[in-house]
Parts: C-alpha cells; structure tokens; sequence
C-alpha cells in the first residue's frame, strides 16, 4: 500500500539491510513514522554550506570546502554560526519504490541548529531518490547557541514514502469531518492552516527569543539549564510582536491540532508573500499526535526567524500548514503511547534542555 512506512516496515527495511548502520541500528532510534539518524565520529568545518551535486560524491568535494576535522568521540562544541559536516552512522540501500525525506528533530529546530540531510549526488537538501545506495552526512549550523555533541546524537531523522501519500483538500476534508483534526474551525487550503497565538487565555506570555551571547548547551544534559540564561520572555497584552531582522523565536499556534493513528503530518510554510519570515525548522508530526487520552489536540510550536526587515506578526495571523499523508499501515506503537514523547499535549514550550 502507498503512504509513509511505518515502524514495522522500518524494521523490515533494516533486516534486510535497506538500512544499515555501524555500529547496529538500537530501538530506541525507531520512531512511529521515522527513524533517527545518529552523528558520527568526526566531523568537518565547512567555508560554506554545499550539495554535491548530481553524479558526484560528497566526500569528493570535502578537499575544496574543509577548513579542518575534528573528533567528536569525547565531546566537541559545534560554534554558533558555523558551517559543519558530519558523516552520520547509517546508510542507505533504497529498495525500488521508495523514497525518503529527512527534517530536523523537534529539539533541534527549537534550539535553533539548522541540521538537513546531504547526500551523494544530491541536489537538493533533505530529499534522497528512489534507488539511493549510499552514505548519509548531516550538514549543522547552530544559529543561536553552541553546542557541545557526541557520537551518536540523534539531531534529524528520516521517513520513507512508498508513492503517492499527500492526501488532497478534499480528503482532508472528508477526514476532518470523521476524525476532528485542529479545536474550531479547519482552514484547509493544500494542508491544513494554522495560526500564531498572541493572545494566550491568562497570562500576557507569548514567546521567547533567543539570547545573543549564551553560552554552550551539552544537548545531552536535559532540563539543565536555566531559560533565563539563553532566552528573554516575551510578553504582550495587544496581540501584535514585532520580529527583528536576524533574531529566533519560540511561538505557539492558536490551534489545538491532531494526527489520527493512520496518518502523519508535515510542517510547510504557507505563502512566501505572508511575510518576510521562516516559520519552522522541525516539521515532522508523527501519527497519534495531540490524541492522548483525552482526545483535545496539542498545539504546534513555532520556530520563527524573521528576514531582511522588521515585521508585525498580528494574532491570529495564518503562518503555515500541516500536509496531511497517509500511512502505508498503521504504526505499532503511536506517538506518546508507551514511548518517550517529550511534546504529547504541549503548549508554548521549549526545548527538553530548559527548565
């Protein structure tokens, strides 16, 4: 069947050896709709960010674009601001039919650290053709805060596609109507669109916006590290924020949005001419999603980067949409259900490093 494969179907690909790893793929890495992909042992400072562009091979335009390798096996500070590569422990054997794209993982576009899939002969980001058979790299470059990783981080992750998975608007729609994805109305315009909240019921807190000069986050140490140190609260009682040119912000959606069992979402932006910004980083919403016991939906958070000028972000305002994708079965285990899911039910929140 067409659609996103599942966990099972993950674990089928690896015991075939479609997908292999050294050292061996862990449970743990094994996601309800994706895998995670672990850092190597080295990585490569970079001039510039690159691709390898078509019937080449990544390693062969490192000698043109390295400044100097450094050996991750005891830790090492990625600076903010730079351009790294690192090989990543898995690799691909792509069997005919299926496709794959990579995104970050929520806490890594929540810290800011841009990190996107290359590959050999690829000419796009994040994107690996039917029949790829070959390495995997992980470009990162830390926009707001170095950060201190290891070998086998897990900081983006991969899902597979077997044809056509998109559902249409209409077919949101008929699914809407049966299985009740966003709390109010559902604005379903190629994905479902979704709005900032500016105007949080109780309280006048409605972001936060990185600090400039923070120190180094160990992304391994969870809620270690005080919010106040890395980011400045914003607050507002008039529904409007004003985004600065180069600053990243952590906002909220005004909706409460679900992923039923048998399907899983996408972040995409909604029309370039909203705005002078980049509303996500992280984008993948894995199937059961804002379900949880109670039924009642979990918000999107917003990682938000504003572009060239200043820009009023009203409430309300529509910033992006979740695309909608059938799962070629249904997974084994749902998103917070009997697995770690450190944003089931989430708000206006931070990454797992905060407290």
């Amino acid at each position: 069947m067409n659609g996103v494969l599942p966990d099972s179907g993950i674990r089928d690909l690896i015991e075939t050896g479609a997908i292999s790893a050294v050292p061996a793929i862990i449970p743990e890495q094994i996601q309800p709709a994706s895998l995670d992909l672990r850092l190597g042992t080295v990585a490569y400072r970079l001039r510039a960010s690159f691709l390898a562009g078509r019937g080449q091979r990544v390693m062969d335009r490192l000698a043109d674009l390295q400044m100097h390798q450094m050996d991750l096996t005891g830790g090492a500070v990625l600076e903010r601001g730079c351009v790294y590569l690192v090989p990543l422990m898995e690799r691909l054997s792509l069997p005919a039919g299926l496709t794959a794209v990579a995104n970050a993982k929520s806490s890594t576009g929540r810290l800011d650290l841009l990190t996107r899939l290359v590959a050999d002969g690829g000419t796009e980001f994040d994107r690996l053709p039917e029949g790829y058979d070959g390495p995997l790299y992980a470009e990162i470059c830390p926009r707001s805060f170095s950060v201190l990783v290891r070998p086998g981080m897990r900081l983006n992750q991969l899902r597979l596609r077997r044809g056509q998975a998109v559902l249409s608007d209409e077919e949101l729609r008929d699914l809407n109507a049966r299985e009740p994805l966003v709390g109010g109305p559902a604005l379903i315009d190629n994905g479902l669109g979704f709005s900032v909240d500016l105007k949080p019921a109780g309280d006048d807190l409605v972001g936060y916006r990185a600090r400039p000069h923070s120190g180094v986050i160990d992304l391994d140490r969870i809620g270690a590290y005080d919010a106040r140190d890395f980011w400045d609260e914003l607050r507002t009682t008039e529904g409007r924020l004003i985004l600065d040119p180069g600053a990243f912000y952590i906002l909220v959606s005004r909706e409460s949005v679900a992923i039923p069992a048998d399907y899983a979402a996408e972040m995409a932006p909604y029309l370039a001419m909203v705005g002078e910004f980049r509303v996500h980083y992280a984008g993948f919403f894995d199937p059961g999603f804002g379900i949880g016991t109670a039924g009642t939906g979990a918000r999107g958070v917003l990682e938000v980067r504003c572009h060239e000028a200043p820009f009023v972000l009203e409430h309300g305002q529509v910033v992006g949409r979740l695309v909608y994708e059938r799962m070629a079965a249904r997974p084994d285990r749902l998103y917070g259900a009997g697995i770690r899911s450190n944003y089931q039910g989430q708000g206006l929140k931070l990454a797992k490093q905060f407290r």
